[in-house]
Formats: C-alpha cells, sequence, structure tokens
C-alpha cells in the first residue's frame, strides 16, 4: 500500500440498463439480467438504445444543453455523475486543479446539412462549386460539418469548471485504453493529484451505423449475447458513456473519501493483429496485468466480432477465468468501452461481489471476493487490460 496508490473514488455511468452506478448494480445483479434492445429503428441491426435522462440534472442551463449533441451530453451528464459521486461537484478549488482525460470520436454529423448536399448534387453538375456553396453558409462555428472530439473535454470544464490540464484521445476502443493508461500514470508519476477519465457514445445515429456496416462491422441478425455470435460475430451496438475519477490514496484519504478499487497493473497494446498468435498474445496482455495476482474473474468489453471475441474467449479460459461480456447488456459502446469494465469491474471489487453470468450458456460460475481483470479488446486493434483490486 503506498500514498501514491491510484484510487477509484467517483463513478458515472449511462447505458441502456439505467442512469448511474446503483441502477447499473441493480440491472447486472438481478436473477436474470436483461438486455434493453431496439430492433425496430435501425432494422435490419439492432442498437441497446439510451434511457430517458433529466439532462437538467447534470447539465442546469438549457443553453448549455441546446448547444450540445447528443454524445456530448451525455459525456457532461457521465461526467457529472462522477464528480457527484466523489464529492467533488461544486468544490471550486479543487475542480480548478483536477485533470481531465477524455476519449472521443469525431462527433455526430449534421444529418440536414449532409441530406442538402446530396440532394443538391442530384441537379447540378458544378459539384465542386455547390460543395463550396455549402460549405461557406451551412458550417457549425466549429468549422467542420461533424464537431471536434475536444468540445466534450470543453463541455465538461464550462458545466462542471473542471478546469486543470486536458487531454482528448482518439481512436475507437484504443482511444478509451489509452485515456485511462495515461491518466494512471500521470497520478503515480505525481504530475495529478485528483483526475477525471472518460468518455461516452451514442450509437443512434445513422452516420455512425453507416460507417461500421461500409466495414462489415455489424451483427444483422437480432440481437445474441456477444459469446454467441460465432462466425458470423458482429457488434451489436450501444449508447452509453463512463467517467471515473481517480486520485492518489493520499488526496482522497486527506479529503475523508473512501475508494471503491485500487487500480493496479495496467496495460495496453495495438500492433497488428494475426489468428494464429492473437490468442497467446492475449493471455500475455492478462498476464502482465495479473501482475502474479488470480482475479476472480474478468470483466470483458468483448466485442461480438468473431475473430478477436474468440480469442479472447479463449485466452480467459486457458487461464481458468470466467469472463462476463458485459457488451452482450449494454451493447458495445466504443471509446467508452473500457472505462467501463473498469466501472464495472470496481463495483464488483468494493462489493466483494461476482456477477452471475450474463450468459448462462457461454458463461460459466465465479468466485467472489479479491481482484478482478477488466479487458477490452478492440474489434480491429487496441488491447487493453487492467487489474482492479480491493482498495
Amino acid at each position: 500500500m503506498s500514498d501514491q496508490d491510484v484510487v477509484i473514488t467517483g463513478i458515472g455511468i449511462v447505458s441502456c440498463l439505467g442512469v448511474g452506478r446503483q441502477a447499473h448494480w441493480d440491472a447486472l445483479t438481478a436473477d436474470s439480467p436483461a438486455p434493453v434492445v431496439d430492433a425496430e429503428r435501425f432494422s435490419p441491426y439492432s442498437v441497446h438504445p439510451l434511457p430517458e435522462i433529466d439532462w437538467s440534472a447534470q447539465i442546469p442551463r438549457r443553453g448549455d444543453q441546446r448547444q450540445m449533441e447528443t454524445w456530448q451530453r451525455l459525456g457532461t451528464y457521465a461526467a457529472g455523475l462522477a464528480l457527484d459521486d466523489a464529492a467533488l461537484k461544486g468544490d471550486e478549488a479543487l475542480c480548478a486543479t483536477m485533470d481531465m482525460i477524455v476519449a472521443a470520436g469525431g462527433g455526430e454529423r449534421d444529418l440536414a446539412v449532409d441530406t442538402a448536399i446530396l440532394d443538391a448534387s442530384l441537379t447540378r453538375d458544378d459539384q465542386d462549386v455547390l460543395l463550396n456553396e455549402k460549405l461557406t453558409t451551412e458550417l457549425r462555428p466549429t468549422l467542420f460539418l461533424a464537431q471536434l472530439s475536444n468540445l466534450l473535454a470543453g463541455n465538461i470544464s464550462i458545466v462542471h469548471k473542471v478546469t486543470g490540464s486536458s487531454r482528448t484521445f482518439m481512436g475507437e476502443e484504443g482511444a478509451g485504453i489509452s485515456a485511462l493508461e495515461t491518466a494512471v500514470a500521470r497520478i503515480r508519476s505525481g504530475q495529478s493529484s485528483h483526475l477525471l477519465v472518460g468518455a461516452a457514445f451514442q450509437s443512434e445515429h445513422p452516420d455512425y451505423l453507416l460507417s461500421y456496416e461500409l466495414d462489415g462491422l455489424l451483427h444483422r441478425h437480432g440481437w445474441t449475447p456477444v459469446w454467441a455470435r460465432g462466425d458470423q460475430g458482429g457488434i451489436i451496438t450501444g449508447s452509453g458513456a463512463a467517467f471515473l475519477v481517480l486520485e492518489t490514496r493520499a488526496h482522497a484519504q486527506q479529503r475523508g473519501r473512501k475508494a471503491y478499487a485500487r487500480i493496479g497493473q495496467i496495460v495496453s497494446e495495438g500492433s497488428r493483429r494475426t489468428p494464429e498468435s492473437f490468442c497467446d498474445r492475449i493471455d500475455a496482455l492478462v498476464e502482465t496485468a495479473s501482475n502474479g495476482i488470480t482475479p476472480a474473474f474478468a470483466v470483458s468489453g468483448a466485442s461480438g466480432l468473431a475473430m478477436a471475441t474468440a480469442a479472447e474467449k479463449a485466452a480467459l479460459a486457458g487461464r481458468g477465468l470466467a469472463a462476463r461480456g458485459f457488451s452482450s447488456l449494454t451493447g458495445h459502446l466504443k471509446e467508452a468501452q473500457f472505462p467501463f469494465a473498469v466501472a464495472l469491474a470496481a463495483l464488483a471489487v468494493e462489493k466483494a461481489h461476482a456477477f452471475a453470468p450474463f450468459d448462462p450458456e457461454s458463461e460459466t460460475a465465479a468466485a467472489a471476493g479479491g481482484a478482478v481483470i477488466a479487458t477490452t479488446i478492440g474489434y480491429r486493434r487496441g488491447e487493453g487490460a487492467a487489474l482492479i483490486e480491493p482498495a
């Protein structure tokens, strides 16, 4: 035990299962945990939609709400939940010195502008002129037809007054892994004493689903648990967010805050994959993160894409680790996948409770108590694992 241990003192999570840590705990520990799935709006694709959210609970000013797209509101809301949970909300002195690291995508495109450009292009031959016209008259104030990735961090700063240093990572699951790994490294090195880290993803948007489909990533056959999609594989996306407040043990103790858990070893990879060796690489990743400790079970961010999911399942089974693939219930949360896995692992560690199988056909029973490993194996690249230990 060290004063520089990295502990989790605040958790803010949102998914189709509900709003906040207690709603998720209740849903995940129910007798038969069940997903919330919308198979109609984007048929033949399914999504795990957002629950009803009272945005004003964390974003009180209507003007702030109006100028954010859903992914920004979602991230800002979850960040507020984490700050509330850590008893930092409204503490201007601590928020002013609080660092922030966010993982984000490219933001939501303006579908009305995109549609107008496509419609006009059907009746005009001067498409270069047309595009310049639209770019000079229809652009957002951000000078981009989508949104700048660092707008989420900017809005968190404005709404919640978190005004220390700020960094934004891009790059799907790898961004969420890098954000958390960097946050832990900053605290351990003494560069930060308290830090907000996390991500948000809004999947209920046609442009996001189009980008997945163009790469052949989406699951088309109705809802199926993540481990049961077999060779067909495929991702069922979900809307959600996860933010964590991390502190040094000394900083948390100084202000009288009890921690959920301690973050032990955290490791990442991002090299090119070959099917023959990928399972062994995941095994080595988990072994390094476990750092000589035998975890009680694994909270897995498996995506459902065939090769990556099969390799992770085999690697965890080879180590005798029961897996809990939470994407079966929440959908795949892209940048937020790794922070969400760590948040769920921290809740399980704090309560010394092993989640019952989310998919009884594919997941085995697990012992309660001790450390839990959190994993995210990106659907294309980006692998991460973290050992979450009792505080």
